[in-house]
């Protein structure tokens, strides 16, 4: 059987190349413009299924360059079809194309009959099943929680955060230090935790001088200590399952 590991890495070293580092400006702005008429389009994911192609170094897969080229303008032109390249229609697009890598992927390892073995070896596992999720109640329970118990407050200093925060940028960052503290944890890296409060405590420390300042330094602080216990108290509920 072939490395699965080293044809992942040459597809995914293609795509990479491809859709980030020789493709210039001028062509994305060209296949905006003119969509299934733009040279580049065509150009563009000729070079996908030709560098997957020529890193795989076998001349009997051929077929998997014109595989990935025809799935990646297809991909493409649905993209253009977009008049804004959005972040949910660039994941989108990404999703897709890794997609393909995958399948091909899976071809060429003859992996498709292990898929359906390894999902139920996953759901199966007391362990995986408790990272999937650990990472859910911290991502999404725990921040309506924090949110819900931290709600007296928020009216005290809702119009300061209004002025002074990006829109929902709270809830992101308390979703990635969740996620950060929770791998921490998983990782036995828990000094690093430690850090991640003083990082946060520096950046979100306000002139006191400024009206409400004081209040909505103390309302972050409540919400930060809280949403860091919820995730410590879960990440060793996770890790005692993953011991057993």
């Amino acid at each position: 059987m072939e490395n699965s590991f080293l044809i992942i890495l040459q597809l995914l070293l293609a795509h990479i190349i491809t859709d980030f580092v020789i493709q210039p400006t001028s062509w994305v702005k060209h296949k905006r413009e003119f969509k299934g008429r733009s040279k580049y389009l065509y150009f563009h994911a000729f070079l996908a299924g030709f560098l997957s192609f020529l890193f795989l170094m076998k001349l009997e897969w051929w077929y998997i360059g014109v595989f990935i080229s025809v799935t990646h303008y297809f991909t493409d032109l649905w993209k253009l079809q977009f008049s804004k390249d959005s972040l949910k229609i660039f994941l989108s697009d990404q999703v897709l194309h890794l997609f393909a890598i995958l399948v091909a992927w899976l071809y060429l390892t003859s992996n498709f009959f292990e898929v359906g073995s390894f999902l139920q070896q996953l759901i199966s596992s007391e362990a995986a099943m408790a990272v999937i999720v650990g990472y859910l109640l911290v991502i999404f329970p725990a921040g309506f929680l924090v949110g819900k118990a931290t709600k007296r407050w928020q009216n005290e200093v809702e119009d300061d955060l209004r002025k002074n925060s990006l829109d929902a940028a709270g809830r992101y960052i308390g979703i990635f230090e969740r996620i950060l503290v929770l791998t921490f944890i998983l990782t036995t890296n828990f000094s690093a935790i430690g850090f991640l409060i003083a990082a946060k405590s520096i950046l979100r420390f306000s002139d006191k001088s400024e009206i409400g300042a004081r209040k909505q330094t103390e309302y972050v602080l409540i919400g930060t200590l809280m949403s860091f216990t919820i995730t410590i108290l879960i990440g060793f509920l996770v890790r005692h399952v993953m011991l057993q």
